[in-house]
């Protein structure tokens, strides 16, 4: 009997382990084959030419690895990455404790929401110029052009988190003749954490937008100079080089903290995952 009661959960399970595994093997092939097409399409669009101005992917690549063999993308990464890392966490520290205030107050929600509901609405491109006036052309400039792009982002995600947390554990703690403090640290953050991670990951993605436009606008430095650089001179393979490494890049960035929000804020998204 013991062995029987034993095996019949095996003959169970291999079907339904079977079907995730084809599941998820049918989600990387139909995405392989999406990256797989794309490519292609630009490799032709590149021989046909549809502009003499635009490479083939295969010239794209050869630029790349160029560019990544003399040190030149990994010198502007760096120099990239400085005023996105400042800025992000600035955002990151100050757009949670004030979307909390905004969530957890009226008033305080009165005062700050206006703010960064314009900030989130208003064209950075334009803003640039007031930026370049007022800060210069430093680092100063560029962490300020992410920070109007991450926080609006961070605060109001973090807000609509704390004021939509659940009442039915609001409630039970304040049963359970919790203090408003335990219900904010106990019950109301921790119900938020979920959301509130998300808008960290949307604003670091927002913030890369930032830096770069702050570097192609404010000053060429980083992958910012690449790109102005090359467009200077027609090379354009390593132009757009510069452009794919940004776009996988950031693609890459945001799907690690997607992993890390699944992982530790969202465990019930790993079967769909």
């Amino acid at each position: 009997m013991s062995t029987t009661a034993s095996s019949a959960p095996a003959a169970v399970e291999g079907p339904e382990s079977g079907r995730a595994f084809l599941g998820l093997g049918s989600v990387f092939v139909y995405r392989l084959l999406s990256v797989i097409g794309l490519f292609t399409i630009w490799e032709i669009a590149g021989l046909i030419p549809i502009s003499v101005a635009f490479p083939t992917f295969s010239d794209t690549m050869q630029a790349l690895w160029e560019m990544t063999a003399d040190g030149r993308m990994t010198d502007a990464y760096g120099e990239t990455l400085k005023p996105l890392a400042v800025g992000v966490s600035i955002s990151a520290v100050f757009g949670v404790a004030i979307g909390v205030g905004m969530g957890l107050n009226r008033l305080f929600q009165w005062t700050w929401e206006p703010i960064f509901v314009v900030l989130q609405a208003s064209p950075v491109a334009a803003l640039i110029p007031l930026i370049t006036y007022a800060y210069g052309i430093g680092l100063t400039a560029k962490t300020v052009a992410v920070m109007i792009l991450a926080a609006p982002i961070i605060v109001l995600n973090t807000y609509k988190a704390v004021r939509n947390a659940s009442p039915t554990l609001i409630q039970m703690c304040r049963s359970f003749q919790g203090t408003r403090l335990q219900e904010i640290w106990k019950v109301i953050i921790p119900n938020a954490a979920p959301v509130i991670f998300a808008g960290l990951r949307l604003g670091v993605a927002a913030g890369f937008i930032g830096v770069i436009l702050a570097e192609l606008l404010i000053t060429p430095t980083g992958i910012g100079d690449l790109i102005s650089y090359h467009r200077s001179v027609a090379e354009y393979a390593h132009m757009y080089a510069a452009v794919f490494s940004i776009i996988v890049f950031s693609a890459v960035m945001v799907g690690l903290l997607e992993k890390v929000e699944t992982n530790y804020f969202r465990p019930e998204k790993k079967k769909g995952h």
